[in-house]
């Protein structure tokens, strides 16, 4: 059978290439979401200034929902102080440290920050956090007063720094004051940062045992370095020593997960982005492959028609047909999957570059993706070309050749009626933006849209053939040759025809619905957000980890300014039933003061923003439609840093896209936060010129203080990262798409030069051919459009009305132009191309061969 399948595998390269190359791209695409999904998995960060702690104790940064995946959480929660002395008692333990983290920043002569860490929100630390540094070279000695300080040396040689200099040093939010440099640290891969006498940082930070702030008496980790020898038993008896407390203890590569919480998150954003992509990518790589595959079986009807007339069974011409499949499949499977682990380190970088994950963060290679793609490709090889050779096989012998070089007359029933019914159904999910306005609500537009692209490539066979015997009856006695015999094939050949036209559409509509709903959803959010900003200005501090105390203050006082409140964000665990069981969503959330109704405008429906006090939230008004969080009721949070509260809903807002589901107050938010510090002040002013330059004064006056407009960029600079991701996705698919349609229209060209060789034989001359497949390339470029456009129209429509409030979707308008120019350019360069071949062949030599 293998023999057989290959003798007819070489007489059929052209058709079978545009299999080759839906494998290919479609593994290619299949090994990245895989690599993606593993490193979310599995990957592991780098240990950074834990490189020296043999063993690490952490809170539990993830929140473990009933039946899912894990949720990050990205504030730093805390350790208690008193477990060090705990933990240093322990055998084998040679150093016990309590490391915390807060804002620091140091500041040049001009009063400029200079960059000492990656993250200024945790550069700071005390002197014993130095111990828990891997190989680390200390020119010095240690801060003992609480005037002295140690800097990392490439900050100290960025800054000119030497040992025994003064600096100006910001900490933790307080005016910027003179420390000594007593000593350089250079610990390659340790990020940075300065170091203070113990005692010092732990009340600069606020942790101090007799403190008084919500975070006193704790550390952020507690590092043990352990004897020689030793690592494993002390890690065993760490374990049973915090056992049933929450903590988390981690060794080796696992530490890396403790440097910084927020680092752990960007491994669900993996998993997330995997699954989004997988659904789509399995999607259209089934439907190429299928569609390929179709194309190159319909060429072998008639070899496969005489095998059944010599006696081949049914089953023997499906398990050849599969064999001949799967072998080019294979060939193609290696360079695809190959590319697919390039590509997945390309998208890495381009994730990185957007900051949508950090740059340490590595993916994690393995086997496993590539056997994922090798059984998914088979699987859909054999699967595919066993369907489209099942018609041939079933049919009597004499039959199947009498067909052999026709199509069916009549399309199947059963497979219209198929089709048909997936676009009622792609139209009834499209009703989802109507009912929820919510990211996932509009995420549904694409999935109707390629949902009605495959009904339409179920049912397209029938539409084609009644759509060209009506266009056929309408004909003009006069019409030109090349016109009649075009739109004749249209009606004899709808199959054919139908089977180009279908992924033509589904690029059209996968282009107009994935690039739209982002576009639109964006607009939507947009407009809620410059709607309900009051505030003209924001001042940030971003190398300071924070706004520094007094900022509001000074803010109030600047002639012009109207109102001024912090801001910040942070992220909540939202857990409620759903359906009588339980769930929960992790949420992007504001915190917001009570004085905010000056600066911001939530749309407010009921309650009130000055309600925000205490153990308070206000939540938009699909959160409280959904979740039963009407005003008044309690809702069930586990706030950034894993603290469970029980809060009251006193706002209910309409303005959830632009402002997240829920807003906490400030008082609530209080403790749960990395840094303690506000985020940012958003200010309201009379809107003179005076007041702003009055405000770009008082920034310029304090070190490390930015003030920005709050006004949207016209150029789209400012568009989230999942914007450029999105577009990036849509790129890499629809290449793929054109690639694979361009193939598969190639070689349905290809596989008809027995039919333009009779034409020839009859008198039809080569210009006239030309001018009849020019013609059919118009037609199917045309029904692809028109397809594409009827299929795409009710879910853009549904998502406009449901997200801007009229039946169109916001987007750039060259986008359609654009498609279309390309949709009419690849029909006409892969019809003309392979027609001015085959018209080179002599006739009698290409009936001969075809």
């Amino acid at each position: 059978m293998l023999h057989l399948a290959l003798r007819m595998a070489a007489h059929r390269i052209t058709a079978l290439l545009a299999v080759a190359c839906a494998v290919l791209g479609g593994a290619a695409l299949i090994t990245t979401t895989g690599v993606l999904a593993e490193s979310g998995l599995r990957s592991q960060l780098p240990p950074g200034r834990l490189g020296g702690a043999d063993v690490v104790v952490a809170a539990e940064q993830e929140f473990h929902p009933s039946g899912d995946l894990p949720i990050a959480l990205p504030e730093r929660a805390t350790v208690p102080a008193r477990l060090v002395d705990r933990l240093a008692a322990l055998p084998g333990v040679t150093a016990a440290v309590g490391d915390i983290g807060f804002p620091t920043a140091l500041l040049d002569g001009r009063g400029r920050p200079v960059p000492v860490a990656q993250d200024p929100a945790t550069a700071g630390h005390g002197w014993s956090s130095t111990r828990l540094l891997s190989d680390a070279r200390v020119e010095g000695r240690a801060p003992s007063g609480a005037k002295t300080v140690a800097v990392d040396a490439a900050a100290a040689d960025a800054a000119g720094l030497a040992v025994g200099d003064r600096v100006r040093v910001v900490a933790n939010g307080r005016p910027a004051a003179a420390y000594r440099v007593s000593a350089l640290v250079d610990a390659p891969g340790a990020d940075g940062g300065v170091w203070f006498a113990d005692g010092t940082a732990a009340a600069l930070a606020g942790r101090g045992a007799g403190g008084e702030g919500p975070r006193a008496g704790t550390v952020d980790l507690v590092g043990l370095r352990a004897a020689d020898g030793a690592g494993e038993r002390v890690a065993d008896a760490v374990r049973a020593e915090v056992a049933g407390t929450g903590l988390r203890v981690t060794t080796g590569a696992d530490r890396g997960e403790a440097v910084a919480p927020g680092v752990g998150s960007a491994r669900s954003l993996l998993i997330l982005l995997a699954g989004s992509l997988g659904g789509i990518v399995l999607l259209i790589t089934g439907f190429v492959v299928a569609g390929a595959l179709g194309v190159t079986i319909a060429g072998q009807r008639r070899d496969l028609a005489l095998m059944r007339a010599v006696g081949a069974t049914p089953r023997q011409i499906r398990r050849l047909a599969a064999a001949q499949s799967t072998v080019v499949a294979a060939l193609a499977l290696v360079p695809g999957v190959a590319v697919g682990y390039l590509l997945a380190g390309r998208f890495r970088e381009l994730l990185a570059d957007r900051d949508v994950l950090p740059s340490e963060l590595p993916l994690t290679v393995s086997p496993l993706p590539a056997l994922a793609t090798l059984l998914l490709v088979a699987a859909a090889v054999q699967l595919s070309a066993r369907c489209a050779a099942w018609r041939t096989s079933r049919m009597p012998a004499t039959e199947a050749v009498a067909e052999s070089r026709s199509e069916p007359r009549t399309p199947s029933r059963a497979r219209t009626t198929a089709g048909l019914l997936l676009i009622l159904g792609a139209c009834a999910l499209s009703v989802v933006p109507l009912l929820s306005r919510t990211v996932l609500g509009a995420s549904v537009t694409s999935v109707a849209g390629i949902v009605a692209a495959i009904g339409l490539a179920m049912s397209g066979p029938a539409l084609v053939r009644s759509a060209g015997e009506a266009v056929v009856r309408r004909l003009r006695p006069g019409v030109a040759a090349p016109t009649w015999l075009a739109l004749s094939n249209v009606r004899a050949y709808a199959l054919r025809l139908s089977g180009v036209v279908s992924p033509l559409a589904m690029g059209v509509v996968f282009v107009l619905t994935y690039t739209l709903t982002q576009t639109t959803v964006l607009a939507a959010t947009s407009d809620d957000t410059r709607t309900g900003t009051l505030a003209q200005y924001e001042l940030t501090a971003p190398a300071l980890g924070g706004l520094p105390d007094g900022t509001l203050s000074a803010v109030r006082d600047v002639p012009g300014v109207r109102a001024a409140a912090p801001a910040g964000t942070t992220t909540v665990v939202w857990e409620y039933d759903e359906l009588g069981e339980p769930a929960a969503e992790s949420a992007s959330a504001m915190i917001l003061a009570p004085d905010a109704r000056g600066v911001v405008d939530l749309g407010v429906t009921d309650g009130g923003l000055d309600r925000l006090t205490g153990a308070t939230v206000a939540v938009s008004a699909e959160a409280a439609r959904t979740r039963d969080a009407g005003l008044g009721k309690r809702v069930r949070l586990v706030l950034g840093d894993g603290a469970r509260v029980d809060a009251r809903v006193v706002a209910v807002y309409d303005r959830g896209l632009g402002f997240g589901p829920v807003v906490l107050s400030r008082e609530l938010a209080a403790g749960h936060t990395t840094t303690g510090l506000d985020q940012r002040a958003l200010v309201r002013t009379d809107g003179t010129r005076e007041a702003g330059r009055a405000l770009a004064a008082l920034a310029a006056d304090r070190p490390g203080l930015a003030v920005a407009s709050t006004a949207p960029d016209a150029t789209g600079a400012d568009a989230p990262p999942e914007v450029w991701v999105n577009l990036a996705v849509v790129v890499v698919l629809l290449g793929y798409l054109l690639l694979s349609i361009a193939n598969k229209l190639v070689a349905a060209t290809a596989q008809r030069r027995a039919e333009i060789a009779a034409l020839r034989l009859v008198g039809t001359t080569p210009r006239q051919v030309r001018a009849m497949m020019r013609r059919e390339a118009a037609v199917i470029a045309a029904a692809a459009l028109v397809s594409g456009l009827l299929l795409s129209a009710v879910p853009l429509a549904l998502l406009g009305q449901g997200f801007l409030g009229h039946p169109w979707p916001a987007g750039p308008p060259w986008l359609l132009p654009a498609v279309a120019a390309t949709v009419a350019l690849t029909s006409y360069l892969t019809i003309e191309l392979p027609t001015r071949h085959a018209l080179r062949t002599p006739p009698a030599d290409a009936l001969r061969t075809g």
